[in-house]
C-alpha cells in the first residue's frame, strides 16, 4: 500500500481512495470507471438473477457499507452473495484472506484486482469497493458506487424479501437527491477532502463545508426523525455510513475536530437510532473501521498505531428518537436475522 495515496473508501482502492491523491494536489474523487448496471430488462447486458452475482466488500469502507446496508434492508443476502475483503490492503489492494486458503470460496481468487483484470486488464484506475462480479465469467460488472444501492432498491425489486421497505420512493427522489448531493459533497466526501487536504486552506475549506452541513442537517433532523419523508430512505444510509465512522475515525485521524459526534445531541441521537435498527448496526465492524484507516494510511498515521478508544459503549443506549414518529420501514418489516456467516461483534463485546 503507498503512502502517497489515499485508501480509497468511495470506492476503496489500493494506490487511490476512489483513485484520488493526496499530498501534492488538492483532493478530487475519481468517477466510477466502470458504470454498466445490473437492471430487471438487463439493458446493459447485465440483467437481475438470483445468484449470478457476488457483492465484494470492505467493511472499512463508507462507500462499501452504503451497500451491506442496502442489502440486508431489502432482503437480497440470498439472491446477492457477499465476499468480505480483508480491511488491510496489500500492494494488489483488496485481498480475501479472511477466508481459508487466502481466497474467495466463491469467486477461487486471492485479490479483488483478479476480477477487474478479467474485465479490462491495466485499465487506469484503482481496484475499489463495493464491486459486483460477475459468477460465471468472474468479471467485474460494476463499481459504480454511487448507482449500486440505487439499482439494488429499484432494480432487484422481484427479489426483494416480503416487506422490504422502499428506500427510494419515486414520490420523494428530487428531495431525496438534493439532500443527498449536499451530504455527499460536504460529508460523504468532505472528511476525506479535510484528511487528505495538502495545503492548509484546502483543509480549513473543507473543514467549514463539513461542520456546516452537519449543523444544517442536525436542525433538519431536530424536529424529525428521518432524512426525507417518515421511513428510511437512502439518503439517511449514506449518511449513516458517515457518522458511524466519524468519533472512531474522521473526528482525530482526518481532523475533523470541531466537536465529536457524541457532543451533538440531534446527530448523537440520529444516528444511535439507526444503528439499533436492524440492518444498520449489524452491518458495522469497528475493528476493521479503526484498523484501515489507521493502518492503512501511514501518509497520515506513519506509526500505524490503531488508538484505542472511543468508547464505543454509547451506540446501544437509549436514543429517544421514537418520540418524533416515523415508521422505520414504512409499510414494511425489519429485515430478518443476520445470516451465520455474516455475523459481527458488536462493539461492547470488544
Amino acid at each position: 500500500m503507498s503512502d502517497t495515496t489515499a485508501d480509497a473508501a468511495g470506492a476503496d482502492s489500493a494506490g487511490s481512495e476512489g483513485n484520488d491523491s493526496y499530498g501534492h494536489k488538492p483532493f478530487k474523487r475519481s468517477k466510477s470507471h466502470f458504470p454498466d448496471r445490473i437492471t430487471a430488462d438487463g439493458r446493459d447486458g447485465w440483467p437481475v438473477e438470483p445468484g449470478r452475482y457476488r457483492l465484494a466488500v470492505s467493511r472499512a469502507c463508507p462507500w462499501a457499507s452504503r451497500a451491506l446496508v442496502s442489502r440486508r434492508l431489502l432482503g437480497l443476502e440470498d439472491a446477492l452473495s457477499l465476499a468480505v475483503a480483508d480491511p488491510i490492503q496489500d500492494d494488489r489492494s483488496w485481498r480475501f484472506t479472511l477466508d481459508p486458503d487466502g481466497k474467495d470460496p466463491v469467486l477461487g481468487i486471492r485479490h479483488l484486482s483478479e476480477a477487474y483484470d478479467a474485465r479490462q486488464r491495466d485499465y487506469p484506475g484503482g481496484v475499489s469497493v463495493p464491486a459486483i462480479v460477475d459468477v460465471p465469467s468472474g468479471q467485474l460488472v460494476t463499481n459504480d458506487y454511487q448507482q449500486i444501492t440505487l439499482d439494488l432498491a429499484t432494480e432487484w425489486t422481484a427479489l426483494h424479501r416480503p416487506g422490504a421497505p422502499d428506500l427510494y420512493p419515486e414520490p420523494l427522489r428530487a428531495e431525496i437527491d438534493e439532500v443527498m448531493e449536499g451530504i455527499y459533497r460536504d460529508v460523504n466526501n468532505g472528511v476525506y477532502r479535510s484528511g487528505f487536504a495538502s495545503s492548509q486552506q484546502e483543509y480549513e475549506e473543507a473543514y467549514e463545508a463539513l461542520f456546516a452541513r452537519l449543523d444544517q442537517v442536525s436542525a433538519r433532523l431536530a424536529d424529525r426523525r428521518y432524512l426525507v419523508g417518515d421511513t428510511i430512505t437512502e439518503a439517511d444510509i449514506r449518511l449513516f455510513t458517515t457518522l458511524v465512522r466519524f468519533d472512531p475515525v474522521y473526528h482525530g485521524h482526518f481532523k475533523c475536530n470541531r466537536n465529536k459526534l457524541t457532543e451533538d445531541p440531534v446527530l448523537w441521537g440520529y444516528v444511535r437510532d439507526l444503528y439499533q435498527t436492524p440492518g444498520f448496526g449489524d452491518t458495522v465492524d469497528f475493528d476493521h473501521i479503526k484498523r484501515h484507516y489507521y493502518q492503512v494510511h501511514t501518509g497520515i498515521n506513519p506509526t500505524g498505531i490503531v488508538p484505542v478508544g472511543p468508547d464505543l459503549s454509547g451506540w446501544t443506549t437509549p436514543h429517544h428518537r421514537e418520540q418524533l414518529g416515523g415508521r422505520p420501514f414504512g409499510d414494511g418489516t425489519p429485515p430478518g436475522p443476520v445470516p451465520q456467516g455474516e455475523r459481527v461483534t458488536p462493539p461492547a463485546s470488544r
